[in-house]
């Protein structure tokens, strides 16, 4: 006899995120000498750091992992701790709960539901923009604002939607004649939006985006992914 690799049934397709957490963690965190069935609860969060950059990988097909920032920004998300520093994190663990049971405050679904849906995103619409480190993505809300509110007027980034699975949206400043700032989060784009009309696309049609954070000129950035315009009766 001999162990295979981790198997779900399900009934349902709507249980196919749940069934794909599953086998994750089965997978990376189970021993291999183990009783059957048998997972850690906890796993250290460095080692589920690792598990999601591998993932991340190989479900977009991309050499750019997640970086430090990152990691950060999701530690503060699955720990629902916006205190703690990136050293506090490296020393905690996460549970299964906290990964794929417990709802995200204020929010209708779990981490893992809202990572596999950026995945998602990511793979079908975002894989080249991601591999060209355009988008930010694993940020805050709160630090966006931190880093755009001194920046000059249409300097805009792209961050991974907290409210919407599979969602990406454009964050921009607007700056007022006395000076003063605002920053802006366009509507999120889901995978349907992105497929009637690319994000590159998308981003040459708003004029009041100018340049990419901290200071590229957008056409300069995005300008390979701009697709070429058809004319005439086309």
């Amino acid at each position: 006899q001999v162990l295979s690799l981790p198997i779900v049934v399900i009934v349902h397709g709507n249980q196919d995120n749940n069934a794909k957490a599953t086998v994750l963690w089965d997978n990376a965190f189970s021993e291999i000498d183990r009783v059957p069935f048998v997972v850690a609860e906890r796993v250290p969060w460095e080692k589920m750091c690792d598990t999601l950059n591998l993932k991340f990988m190989a479900e977009v097909q991309t050499t750019k992992g997640l970086l430090k920032e990152h990691y950060f920004f999701l530690a503060q998300k699955i720990f629902n701790d916006h205190s703690a520093s990136l050293e506090d994190f490296q020393s905690r663990s996460v549970s299964w709960a906290q990964f794929n049971k417990e709802i995200l405050p204020g929010r209708g679904f779990t981490f893992w539901q809202w990572f596999d849906g950026v995945l998602d995103l990511t793979k079908r619409c975002l894989k080249s923009y991601w591999s060209d480190r355009l988008i930010i993505g694993f940020i805050s809300k709160q630090y966006v604002c931190k880093l755009l509110s001194t920046e000059p007027d249409g300097t805009f980034l792209l961050r991974f939607s907290d409210s919407e699975i599979g969602g990406v949206t454009i964050a921009h400043v607007i700056r007022g004649k006395d000076g003063s700032s605002q920053v802006e989060n366009i509507q999120p784009f889901s995978v349907k939006d992105l497929s009637i009309r690319s994000l590159g696309d998308r981003i040459r049609d708003l004029g009041q985006l100018r340049n990419l954070y901290p200071n590229t000129p957008k056409d300069q950035a995005f300008g390979s992914h701009y697709n070429k315009e058809q004319t005439g009766k086309d």
